[in-house]
């Protein structure tokens, strides 16, 4: 069956799992590669805690980069998938074109910042001069060559968009293990390769990401023959530019605000260097639950979108029913998980001294991973939807409006009050349940003006 014939044809539970599990896995695996090299970098023979906080520190520029790459391709990924729904292939020539052109131009701002904003970042954060020279190296390292995971992020959105997900986990899965492989040859200086510790770390990431880059390229060339591949459909159209972002906005916001929400909880952990260390270990575990729901939901948005695109009310319906079943599932696993084994994922880190504050986090924050994990399946469908401005006001309570307030005065309790840090991980369940609430009552506004509207 035609890829295009799959998407209008194929039961919308069916076609949901088969293009969503190349996708969480994709997206598992991107967690796992980032557990372990921060699992290859606490285990150094010296500096091993200093490197674990440095990692902690840089981790929210790294993922502000991925969230402008991958909200870009958001935006293309649901723009390319209705476009190719209509049957305008022209239009969706240069849907892809001008994304190529927008990641040249996110990939200039990513190197200026690695050469000019680094120390100044880093030093905002610590004090300690060891975990401030380690932390300029890694990221220095990770922005000058940035070109891999944002052309990583929008090739792997262009074979999405067309149900090619089983090629963009391919091209994950050999980034992965390219960066598995040598993270600890660079790292610990193994054969011939000198010891370079956290620069060792930054290199083999960035290997990693460029040959996932590379091979998704190539597969994006000789697959996507639904519309045309020529340099000249990557002349910017401000108007192709505009419909990108008017879809893909809302995901940068959402996946930026998790970078400023990491660095403003860094901030405020700031007087314990231990519990700001644990949160940093446990929001690579945290990703490793949140990114199952992540993978789900670029099934979710393509498949609505194309459905959309088409004014088929009933497979939007089962798009909608379907990815919430299925979130839930997924989310209720990642609970179980995190509960049951959360020594274990602290030995795994050499967590040291910050090994008794990552626990009690897995055993509190775990808890708000249902509700993430619904608000991310919300976001998934608003996009596709057209519901641009719903995705952008959950991620702003997510992230932003009642997550650092809360956390901001719990810890004032925990400082004066002599009260555990575990008080300020609650502020996570609080606010995934409220964000909750709010989506479920945007849903159904969105249900009864563009869904239930549809013949």
């Amino acid at each position: 069956m035609a890829e295009s014939n799959k998407m209008k044809e194929m039961p919308v539970n069916k076609l949901m799992i088969q293009m969503g599990i190349p996708m969480i896995l994709s997206m598992a695996l991107q967690a796992v590669y980032n557990i372990v090299d921060s699992a290859f970098v606490g285990n150094m023979k010296v500096g091993s805690e200093a490197a674990l906080n440095a990692l902690t520190l840089v981790f929210p520029v790294q993922m502000l980069m991925v969230a402008v790459g991958i909200g870009t391709g958001v935006g293309t990924n649901a723009l390319l998938a209705r476009t190719l729904g209509q049957g305008n292939s022209k239009k969706a020539a240069k849907v892809a074109g001008n994304s190529l052109f927008l990641g040249v131009i996110i990939y200039v701002f990513c190197l200026l910042f690695g050469f000019f904003g680094v120390r100044a970042y880093i030093s905002s954060q610590t004090v300690d001069a060891e975990v401030l020279e380690m932390g300029v190296n890694y990221l220095r390292i990770c922005c000058v060559s940035s070109f891999g995971i944002i052309f990583f992020s929008l090739f792997e959105k262009l074979l999405q968009a067309t149900g090619r997900s089983l090629y963009s986990t391919i091209g994950q899965v050999v980034g992965a293990v390219v960066n598995i492989i040598i993270d600890p040859i660079m790292i610990y200086g193994i054969g011939s390769c000198p010891e370079m510790g956290v620069k060792g770390a930054a290199y083999a990431t960035v290997i990693g990401q460029v040959a996932s880059a590379v091979l998704l390229f190539i597969f994006h060339m000789k697959l996507n023959k639904e519309f045309e591949h020529d340099v000249k459909y990557m002349k910017p159209n401000k108007d192709i530019i505009k419909e990108i972002y008017a879809i893909g906005f809302p995901a940068i916001i959402a996946q930026a605000l998790m970078s400023f929400m990491v660095y403003v909880m860094n901030l405020i952990l700031k007087f314990n260097p231990s519990a700001q260390t644990a949160y940093g270990l446990f929001y690579k575990v945290q990703q490793f639950v949140l990114f199952l729901a992540f993978g789900l939901r670029d099934a979710i948005t393509p498949i609505i979108a194309f459905a959309y695109g088409m004014r088929s009310k009933k497979r939007i319906q089962d798009g909608v029913k379907y990815g919430l079943i299925y979130t839930i599932a997924l989310m209720i696993l990642g609970i179980a998980i995190t509960e049951i084994f959360p020594g274990a994922f602290a030995t795994l880190f050499n967590a040291g001294q910050s090994r008794a504050y990552f626990i009690s986090a897995m055993r509190v924050i775990s808890i708000s991973f249902l509700f993430a994990g619904i608000n991310v399946a919300y976001q998934g469908i608003y996009q596709a939807l057209d519901g641009g401005v719903e995705s952008l006001v959950i991620s702003l309570l997510r992230q932003l409006v009642i997550i650092l307030p809360l956390a901001g005065i719990f810890s004032v309790f925990v400082r004066n009050a002599q009260m555990g840090v575990a008080l300020i991980w609650w502020a996570f369940p609080i606010t995934e349940a409220i964000s909750c609430l709010v989506g479920y009552a945007f849903l159904k506004k969105i249900r009864k003006n563009k869904v239930n509207v549809l013949k």
